[in-house]
């Protein structure tokens, strides 16, 4: 029996096909490589191509004994989901649709989604909790949570179980160095506080020291990628042993500001990292923090990897040995 992760050549899809791996499942990565990279993945099945296809699709499960989806595929640039919403719901809802019809026809009952806390839009509360209202500000969250009422739906009328995660700032990379972010245009605060270390711009922006925080920057949630794979696999295994549907929030439940991410930086890297103050961002909120106690409760989920130094090592790592990416790697 084998995993279809789609989406899996991309940063967080990459590291979770790598810790699926580790745990000796049999993964099949299927990735139309827009935004992700062949060499960031080793398996022995891998397909290229875009999940609306759906003829192909359909072949993917007809050749594989599939038991379970992890979905990763989809826009995800909130600023550029505003000039383009086309572009997102015909990926990322469309995609969806094509996807879960595909698996129903198929008999494949069980899906891991890789949500956002973007579903929430503005919070009404810190930290966030599943209950929270769901009012996204941007198309970016209202496909991710069109998405998540598809699945819903699905569930309703085929009996389609499902596990959303809503998950906040993904960080760090692989400590063995070999795969970690990779994106164009970078969009990450973390990576692109590196790139001044690394010679690629000469300071970093921060967009704002007005806020109502204690040091007037923005906070964030931050959460290693690895542990963000960790808690896939565990809602892998939690629909797999035929539980209900659920939404899980993920998230360090520790805020960061983008001061203290800089600092940090700098420690990590022995660079001063030269910053510049610049105007807010339409439509930053002060502070985004996660409550994850619902999936450690529920899942047993324990993330090990929480320390904001030791998420940008790992990331450090990666893009000290790989200036450009996977553009570097043989």
């Amino acid at each position: 029996m084998s995993i279809l992760i789609t989406g899996g050549a991309g940063y967080i899809g990459s590291h979770t096909v790598r810790h699926l791996q580790s745990l000796g499942k049999e993964i099949i990565v299927l990735d139309n490589l827009q935004t992700g990279h062949r060499k960031s993945v080793d398996v022995e099945k891998f397909y290229q191509f875009d999940i609306r296809d759906t003829e192909k699709l359909d072949q993917v499960f007809k050749e594989n004994d599939i038991e379970g989806v992890i979905h990763f595929a989809a826009n995800s640039l909130v600023g550029e989901s505003m000039t383009d919403p086309y572009k997102y719901y015909s990926n990322n809802v469309y995609g969806m649709l094509c996807l879960l019809k595909r698996m129903y026809e198929n008999k494949v009952e069980k899906i891991v989604f890789s949500s956002s806390a973007a579903t929430y839009g503005e919070p009404k509360n810190i930290p966030i909790l599943e209950t929270d209202p769901t009012k996204p500000t941007n198309p970016y969250g209202e496909t991710k949570l069109a998405m998540e009422k598809m699945m819903h739906w699905f569930d309703i009328a085929y009996g389609m179980k499902y596990v959303s995660l809503r998950y906040f700032n993904a960080a760090g990379a692989h400590p063995d160095g070999d795969i970690g972010e990779d994106h164009g245009p970078e969009t990450h605060l973390i990576p692109l506080i590196l790139q001044v270390p690394l010679g690629k711009r000469e300071y970093i922006s921060i967009y704002g020291d007005d806020y109502p925080t204690k040091d007037g920057t923005c906070l964030r949630d931050y959460i290693h990628v690895l542990d963000l794979a960790d808690a896939h696999n565990l809602a892998l295994e939690y629909l797999l042993d035929n539980n209900d549907s659920e939404i899980f929030n993920l998230g360090s439940g520790n805020g960061f500001s983008v001061k203290e991410v800089i600092e940090a930086a700098r420690i990590v890297t022995a660079h001063e990292i030269k910053a510049k103050v610049t105007d807010r961002r339409p439509g930053d909120p002060a502070v985004l923090i996660a409550s994850s106690e619902k999936i450690k409760s529920r899942l047993g989920w324990n993330p090990k990897r929480e320390n904001i130094k030791t998420m940008i090592e790992d990331a450090w790592r990666w893009h000290k040995n790989n200036k450009n990416g996977f553009d570097d790697k043989n």
